[in-house]
């Protein structure tokens, strides 16, 4: 595990009322195993990297905090989205996330900061992408006016989005 990761886990084991994640692309880490072995019908075992998840996030809702976690769609939806949608069950619900999703014609007026954030408490953790969807890193920011920004387009997306179990991907 790198040491932004652990910075990152232990920055989410810190939040007591929200661990709120937004995420905007079409794409992520185009190149990681688990993604590969499913776009090839192969079989991959992600109980790992899953458990460790739920490790996390479980700690996080033993404290009080609401878990939640919402996706900016197009659609139709890439492959790798589709490949989220049917993880999101083991990975993200079985975890004791909410999920939900809204296609992005949808959300169109709302106001939307330009990288996909965790809001942990009263700070934001913004995750930087390179173009074809590496993770490059975080940036932890705590000013109240990105803080307000970031909880507003989050409220925004989450009342327009549709609940994990009710959405049926285009």
């Amino acid at each position: 595990m790198t040491e932004t990761a652990r910075t990152f886990d232990d920055l989410l084991r810190s939040a007591r009322r929200r661990a709120w994640h937004l995420e905007m692309r079409d794409s992520y880490a185009g190149t990681s195993p688990a993604f590969a072995a499913w776009k090839a019908g192969e079989p991959y075992d992600r109980s790992a990297a899953d458990s460790a998840w739920h490790s996390v996030v479980r700690s996080v809702i033993q404290q009080g905090a609401d878990v939640w976690r919402a996706r900016i769609v197009s659609e139709p939806i890439s492959d790798y989205v589709r490949y989220e949608y049917e993880a999101t069950p083991a990975t993200n619900l079985a975890a004791g996330e909410r999920v939900r999703w809204l296609p992005r014609r949808r959300a169109s007026e709302l106001a939307l900061p330009g990288n996909d954030f965790w809001l942990l408490d009263d700070q934001v953790v913004f995750n930087h992408f390179t173009g074809d969807g590496e993770w490059t890193g975080i940036e932890a920011v705590t000013d109240p006016a990105v803080v307000k920004l970031c909880a507003a387009a989050f409220e925004g997306v989450w009342e327009r989005g549709i609940d994990h179990e009710d959405y049926r991907p285009a």
